[in-house]
């Protein structure tokens, strides 16, 4: 079988839920986040404030379609909300049932964020879709940066990937190589996508900082990237990062 070209995707199969969630990123536009969709966001599992339990209120009083939360090499946030969603449906079965076709609860994706090597500089990669439960993807859900090979940004694309997920480079103006640099060179990895909206200089109410998203469209349209958005909130509210 011939390797895949840079641009051509993913070379494992997808899960149904990453081809719905590839779907949504297909639509992202600079206006999506924080109102409608936010793909990066962080819970005391982690390195952030809120609880799993908080955050999904937020979620819910915002009105948000989809959502994932990406805490640091662990999914104990995801499970922990997966948990309060199924209890919150209980104690409101007026709300989940009489009004449906009015009230939508918001969609919670998996998700994690994990410390890869990539031109021999620290990045972060965001999953999304994947089954935790794959053998390719057990290392990176211990509560560590992974190290070794496991570090490497092909080992974590592929185990995203081998795991029927999504693989994106979060906020590439961010790092010590410039995105001119570092997305072309996640792309011949393999790589699904590049968090192009992304608030960099941390304004009280969130957007996209113009220049350095312009710059990251731009590479990822070239490379025929996938274009996510999040707030990459740590702090009290989702609406911004701290």
């Amino acid at each position: 079988m011939a390797e895949p070209s840079a641009n051509s995707g993913s070379r494992y199969p997808t899960s149904q839920a990453a081809q719905e969630l590839k779907n949504i990123f297909q639509q992202i536009t600079d206006q999506s986040c924080p109102h409608y969709y936010n793909f990066h966001m962080h819970t005391h599992c982690s390195d952030g404030k809120l609880s799993p339990g908080d955050l999904m209120e937020q979620a819910i009083n915002l009105q948000l379609k989809g959502f994932a939360i990406t805490d640091h090499h662990t999914i104990r946030g995801y499970q922990q909300a997966c948990r309060w969603l199924e209890n919150w449906r209980w104690h409101h079965p007026s709300t989940w049932s009489a009004k449906q076709s009015q009230f939508k609860l918001p969609r919670l994706w998996c998700g994690i964020e994990i410390t890869a090597n990539l031109l021999e500089v620290d990045v972060h990669i965001l999953g999304y879709a994947f089954n935790p439960q794959h053998e390719a993807f057990r290392g990176y859900v211990q509560g560590g940066a992974p190290s070794g090979d496991q570090r490497q940004a092909q080992a974590v694309i592929q185990a995203i990937q081998s795991a029927g997920g999504i693989a994106v480079l979060a906020h590439p103006v961010r790092y010590r190589r410039s995105p001119e640099e570092l997305i072309p060179a996640a792309a011949a990895l393999g790589i699904d996508g590049v968090e192009t909206y992304y608030a960099y200089d941390h304004p009280a109410e969130w957007r996209p900082t113009p220049e350095k998203t312009e710059r990251v469209e731009k590479l990822a349209n070239a490379y025929e990237l996938l274009s996510t958005c999040g707030t990459d909130s740590h702090g009290l509210t989702l609406t911004r990062r701290i």
